[in-house]
């Protein structure tokens, strides 16, 4: 344990008993201007009788050049009530702790711990009650993120409870700062920034292999495995508790394996922007003679329940458009036309779907989908829905009262009546097709209720006019954070290992996160739409994503101008970065505010202004 900035040692003093704990307390100042004052000479000699090291005029910003980084690796540092010193300024104090994080970063062990002791509303934060402005705080949680650094944790620091401690330095004095209110600041080490370099996929289109290249923005989503048998992903849980509990209803048989991640064609219905357009790797793209000899292996993508042969007669799609599938119902379409369906029972197809969209707390541009699919007697689908439903229900409930202690509200409600305004998921799903009920899960804030799920009959896709296909779609990812309390649909996707450590052999548990109270910058940005075109805000927070590594939390239309002769249009985006799982700085914000600009000019061909 590192000690920095000890004014009497009393705090080291304190500590130096502590089992197993090897204590190196240090000071800025001399031995001789340290043992002035008030019981500093008696705490030193504590200190060296237990063992511990005492270490003077360390500077907090240059810990390297006291201790080797390498050879001397730190569990904890602590640093209470840092100061310059004198009357020092915000600004002064926020330099002292930007240096001193940067100097911890080169001595503080991979899984080690800053324990930062601030004054009342001095961090910036929201623990700090009351709350200073942000202008007139230390800021201390961007300071840290500049080096690398997350809030982990903040608690009360109780200088009441730890023996012979006596707080001084106020002002280079041998006087006690406040410590009443005071917080301490837990900071642990970021993940590293993603470098995601390019990566290809095989796939499987029709009846050939080919490869192509994954997006930017899904290089580091795609083969997560979160759905295999080894993984303790709240996503798979959710998706095997379900299963579970239809299989006490219903004969059960789970489809999971060699589900194309690839289409073909446009689908129909869907607008063009919503999908991720894929061009395969050169030559590999089947010419046309062999896409229409592998038509009938082909999965292609008409509405779900709607006249396969009349959306086809409409205008066939181009056998070189290639995208990544966004609803795993093509696939159970394709199914069911080959008969590979059987009548009562119930198939369950799970897998990765991907679309663009716009950026929300809740809107994902991936995320696994839970397809149910049953063949059942023409005039029992609605009791067949039903069914399914109240097993959704009872799983669903159960693992939320486990989770929570408190029974969510799920609701079926009828698509034609449902009055609230459309989510991007439940938007997405009725272009896909007919939507017959929204599947809604209310919890705390929200008891009204998102929609997690959507159901669907299909009466004419099969030949026989004496079955009916009924089909239920759920979100998983969006079940996930509803029964664990995860308010950032990112952090599904995080890196960071202490995610899934909070969720061992797959158990679900209310989620607490690792990264408190993250900064967030804001960057405006306006510019010239081109002339005569429509401009697609699908593609520009797609943008966003890429350029960022989904740092960016938030996008707001601020102002929309038309300019009096020409008709030009110029609109105006708030921007906001800010990360859910990783240290994110402001400098680091700014340079992709500039890349995004950059980029939305050469891809959406707008004029920056």
């Amino acid at each position: 344990v590192l000690l920095l900035g000890e004014g009497n040692f009393s705090f080291a003093a304190a500590l130096c008993g502590a089992p197993g704990t090897h204590v190196v307390a240090t000071c800025y100042e001399s031995e001789e201007e340290a043992a002035e004052r008030g019981g500093a000479a008696r705490s030193i000699r504590r200190l060296r009788d237990s063992g511990a090291e005492v270490v003077f005029s360390v500077d907090c910003t240059k810990l390297k050049e006291h201790f080797l980084p390498g050879k001397r690796e730190f569990d904890r540092i602590y640093f209470n009530f840092p100061h310059c010193g004198r009357k020092a300024g915000v600004v002064k104090n926020r330099e002292l702790l930007a240096c001193f994080f940067h100097s911890c970063a080169e001595v503080l062990a991979e899984q080690g711990e800053v324990h930062v002791a601030l004054c009342n509303g001095q961090g910036g934060t929201p623990a700090d009650q009351p709350r200073r402005e942000w202008h007139n705080s230390w800021q201390i949680v961007a300071v840290a993120a500049g080096a690398g650094f997350i809030l982990s944790d903040v608690h009360p620091f109780k200088a009441e409870t730890i023996h012979g401690y006596k707080c001084t330095g106020y002002r280079s004095q041998d006087k006690s700062f406040c410590v009443e209110g005071a917080l301490n600041h837990v900071f642990t080490r970021s993940t590293p920034p993603l470098c995601l370099t390019p990566v290809s996929c095989n796939t499987q289109l029709g009846s050939q292999k080919v490869s192509f290249q994954v997006p930017q923005v899904l290089v580091d989503k795609i083969n997560r495995g979160f759905l295999e048998v080894n993984s303790s992903h709240p996503v798979r849980t959710i998706k095997e508790k379900l299963s579970a509990g239809l299989s006490q209803a219903f004969p059960l048989q789970n489809i999971s394996s060699c589900l194309p991640l690839l289409l073909q064609g446009h689908p129909s219905g869907v607008c063009h922007s919503d999908v991720f357009w894929i061009a395969l790797s050169p030559g590999e793209a089947p010419s046309t003679e062999e896409t229409s000899q592998g038509l009938a292996n082909a999965v292609w993508f008409p509405h779900f329940g709607q006249d396969t042969d009349r959306n086809v007669g409409e205008g066939y799609p181009s056998p070189k458009q290639f995208h990544l599938r966004p609803s795993l119902l093509p696939q159970a379409q394709a199914m069911i036309q080959k008969g590979a369906f059987s009548p009562g029972t119930l198939h369950v197809l799970s897998g990765p779907v991907f679309r663009q969209c716009r950026i929300t707390p809740h809107s994902m541009p991936v995320f696994h989908e839970m397809l149910l699919v049953l063949t059942v007697s023409r005039g029992t689908e609605n009791s067949c829905i039903q069914m399914l439903v109240e097993n959704i229900k009872a799983t669903t409930s159960a693992l939320h009262q486990a989770v929570s202690g408190v029974k969510p509200s799920i609701s079926l409600q009828e698509a034609a009546s449902f009055g609230a305004e459309l989510s991007d998921f439940a938007a997405f799903e009725c272009q896909l097709g007919e939507i017959q009920h929204f599947i809604c899960l209310g919890t705390d804030p929200d008891p009204s209720g998102s929609c997690v799920g959507v159901t669907r009959t299909a009466p004419d896709e099969l030949k026989s006019s004496e079955l009916v296909v009924v089909s239920a779609s759920l979100n998983l990812d969006l079940l996930a954070m509803l029964l664990c309390g995860i308010s950032d649909w990112r952090m599904l996707w995080t890196s960071d290992r202490r995610f899934l450590q909070q969720f061992p052999e797959g158990e679900l548990r209310l989620f607490k996160s690792f990264s408190l109270y993250p900064p967030s910058y804001v960057h405006d940005v306006s510019f010239w739409v081109p002339d005569g075109e429509e401009f697609d805000e699908v593609a520009f927070h797609t943008l966003a994503r890429r350029v960022s590594g989904e740092m960016v939390v938030s996008i707001q239309l601020r102002d929309s101008f038309q300019q009096p002769g020409t008709g030009r249009r110029s609109l105006c985006y708030r921007v906001t970065f800010q990360s859910c799982d990783r240290a994110l700085g402001c400098r680091e914000a700014a340079e992709m505010q500039l890349r995004f600009r950059e980029e939305i000019q050469q891809h959406l061909g707008v004029t920056l202004r």
